[in-house]
């Protein structure tokens, strides 16, 4: 059937959307239907719950709540829900996606401290705690789980223990990291986390969802309305009133979704992790094997993402290189950290070790095609 179809394999090494399975691809071929059918909202149920044991919550005590949108939505959606009146929000930032944060808080003009770090280092706990206890009317807490432009995990166990320590409810974007590093969601102190449906669960873009505690969505009934298609209890009452999103769903995403799950359970939460990590591994030695050098020290990254430093050669070509191995079936893509310009290769999606081999076979022709050394150059610093 799929050869019919005839669909080329892509392998993406670019931080999302990420490659997917054909069986995957294949499941938006479904008979048209109205959403507000009770069969389209059975599936929605199932899928709901199936999100919520990812991260092991107790289904009594947890909820997943859908969005139509990218992971950016999920963070407009839990800043500007989840904050009471008169409070404030803490950004712990050290990249681009807390930094993402920190701008949604602008937008809305909601109170908050931008705790900013170095992209390249893990937040100090300390001057964090100290902004917690200088500051007690914060009552929200975000930073993000793995800087996805750099590749650093940061300490959220800690983060949320303090948050907590605080009274604060602590929110983290784990878009990068949702069903690809194993998460215990009341372990690692977290309250709500969010992933769209494109990276972890590699299936096809259009919906993001919020899981976290139903205690605290219901309480936050009470808080300022500050959106009215991101509101993170709105869209909650209504699913729980009709078994349906409050607007337009994302119909054949959500069929992707569906067998995307069904993937994700039949390989395990362990083999997965497991999988991503030889791919993780298998980059890294590709990398070093051509002489490349990445911006996170190795014992800061997540494991998922790998910021390479573009080489000093003055044949150094982003463009002809991505071009080159975009045409042989290879995406990369371009980054800058700190001024340093830099291209990541991402350990994510439905590949294994042997496409990171086959990428470098093609990447290595790339750089000989465009008459930059192997390995590559970096003048002393």
């Amino acid at each position: 059937m799929t050869s019919k179809l005839n669909i080329k394999r892509n392998i993406l090494l670019n931080p999302g959307p990420a490659t997917t399975t054909y069986t995957v691809k294949l499941a938006q071929l479904v008979p048209d239907i109205c959403p507000r059918e009770k069969e389209f909202g059975s599936m929605m149920k199932e899928l709901r719950a199936d999100l919520v044991r990812i991260v092991h919550g107790d289904p009594d005590e947890y909820t997943s709540v859908l969005f139509c949108g990218s992971g950016t939505i999920n963070i407009d959606v839990c800043l500007n829900s989840l904050l009471p009146e008169g409070k404030k929000i803490l950004v712990v930032n050290n990249g681009a996606y807390s930094s993402r944060a920190v701008e949604v808080c602008q937008y809305y003009n909601l109170e908050h401290i931008d705790l900013k770090f170095p992209v390249d280092e893990l937040p100090d706990l300390a001057l964090v705690e100290q902004t917690l206890r200088a500051n007690p009317d914060i009552a929200l807490v975000h930073t993000t789980h793995n800087e996805t432009g750099t590749g650093i995990l940061n300490p959220i166990k800690e983060i949320g223990a303090l948050a907590h320590k605080y009274g604060a409810v602590f929110t983290v974007d784990t878009t990068s990291t949702y069903a690809m590093r194993p998460i215990d969601i009341k372990e690692e102190n977290i309250d709500f986390c969010m992933a769209s449906a494109q990276k972890g669960l590699m299936a096809m873009t259009g919906l993001s969802f919020v899981i976290g505690k139903t205690d605290i969505i219901r309480k936050s009934a009470d808080y300022p309305k500050r959106s009215y298609y991101c509101n993170l209890f709105l869209q909650y009452d209504f699913f729980e009133k009709t078994g349906e999103m409050h607007f337009t769903p994302p119909v054949q995403t959500i069929y992707s979704v569906r067998q995307a799950l069904k993937e994700y359970f039949a390989e395990g939460e362990e083999a997965k992790w497991a999988r991503h990590t030889r791919v993780f591994e298998a980059i890294h030695k590709g990398l070093e094997e051509l002489g490349f050098k990445d911006i996170i020290k190795r014992e800061l990254q997540a494991g998922l993402v790998v910021s390479v430093k573009y080489p000093d050669d003055p044949n150094w070509n982003f463009e002809k290189v991505h071009d080159y191995c975009y045409e042989r079936g290879f995406t990369i893509y371009p980054g800058k950290v700190s001024g340093t310009d830099t291209f990541r290769l991402c350990a994510l999606g439905a590949i294994d070790e042997e496409d990171i081999v086959n990428f470098f076979k093609v990447l290595r022709e790339a750089l000989l095609e465009n008459n930059i050394s192997v390995p590559v150059m970096y003048k002393e610093r």
